[in-house]
């Protein structure tokens, strides 16, 4: 358990990644209580300088000895190095907080978004998992809905930005688009086909239930967030040429009858989820609006109507702050709450 202090020593793991720049921004966005930022990342950054709150801070790598004399640890470094790391910095007596799908499914590990399953915190041993990005939005949405009418089944479709990839992707996805409009021949890297004016049904690799493991992912950590095994899910995750702010389409079967009104006026009330929900003005969520703000925004909620307890939603976030960065850092701020 994480001792109380006014400020803490704080590491920030895969620092100079998409997702670990978003975690030192949010940090100081927050006024997070650091009293000294410790950024890691691979040897080939090794000495380059990110700024934390008017200063540089210098990268360093991992060694053993790394942790000794940090509070909290933001991991986003990939599952390998989390495998490796997350256990040598708990084992110094450092909380982890690991953006990676390493720890998620581990019964031993929390796995947390704060606005639907805080408690769990309370069992950590070290490490805390955080959720796949596309799971931590649609269960925001879904956990209000849950406790008042019970969720019985959950079909969701995703339409991902190519950030969830990574920088590289990124840089594809700008390089296509200025090679099409000019007439200019594409290379294909980082995905299995063209991304530029093009959806990819395929995240992740495919398994042998023919699902890829992204949409495993949903369906398993879903249960487990939500604690409750019995919520049957269907996941379906695509690619888009976006490149910030996951979208969901998202439909739900529930044991008691609500009206679309009455899931408006739970998700209006619910934490983190902000409504925009005025087909007649054409206003509803959009990754662009999204962009750079923490909320989970839910439009399009109306009833399905070819069954008698359904829902369907339209849920976005960006997936580099709520989906990842924004939601660790939720986490260590809980922690604090929690410390003794």
């Amino acid at each position: 358990m994480l001792k109380k202090k006014e400020k803490y020593v704080v590491a920030v793991v895969g620092a100079t990644g998409a997702v670990g720049n978003e975690m030192i921004a949010v940090l100081e966005e927050r006024e997070f209580p650091v009293e000294r930022l410790r950024l890691f990342a691979s040897e080939r950054s090794l000495g380059v300088k990110l700024n934390f709150k008017g200063e540089e801070v210098s990268v360093e790598t991992l060694s053993e000895e790394s942790f000794k004399g940090i509070d909290i640890a933001l991991f986003s470094a990939g599952a390998e190095r989390s495998k490796i790391w997350a256990p040598v910095a708990a084992k110094s007596g450092c909380v982890v907080v690991d953006n990676s799908s390493q720890w998620r499914m581990d019964p031993e590990v929390p796995l947390v978004v704060p606005e639907v399953n805080a408690h769990d915190l309370k069992w950590h041993k070290g490490i805390i998992a955080n959720p796949n990005c596309s799971t931590i939005q649609m269960v925001v949405a879904l956990k209000p809905i849950h406790d008042v009418a019970k969720i019985k089944r959950v079909v969701v479709t995703t339409f991902q930005a190519v950030s969830g990839t990574g920088k590289k992707a990124m840089d594809e996805l700008l390089k296509q688009t200025v090679d099409l409009l000019n007439f200019k021949e594409i290379k294909i890297e980082v995905y299995p086909h063209q991304i530029a004016f093009n959806v990819l049904p395929h995240i992740d690799k495919f398994l042998e239930n023919a699902y890829t493991k992204e949409e495993m992912k949903m369906v398993n950590e879903t249960k487990k967030i939500m604690g409750d095994p019995s919520i049957r899910v269907t996941a379906t995750t695509v690619r888009v040429p976006v490149f910030r702010g996951h979208s969901e389409s998202v439909n739900i079967e529930t044991e008691k009858k609500l009206t679309a009104d009455e899931v408006r006026e739970l998700l209006r009330k619910a934490p983190g989820v902000a409504v925009i929900d005025n087909p007649e003005k054409n206003e509803y969520p959009l990754p662009i609006y999204a962009s750079g703000k923490d909320e989970v925004f839910v439009g399009r909620i109306r009833e399905d109507e070819s069954i008698d307890n359904g829902i369907n939603m339209w849920i976005v976030s960006d997936n580099l702050r709520k989906g990842a960065a924004l939601n660790a850092v939720q986490i260590a701020e809980e922690l604090i709450k929690m410390a003794v």
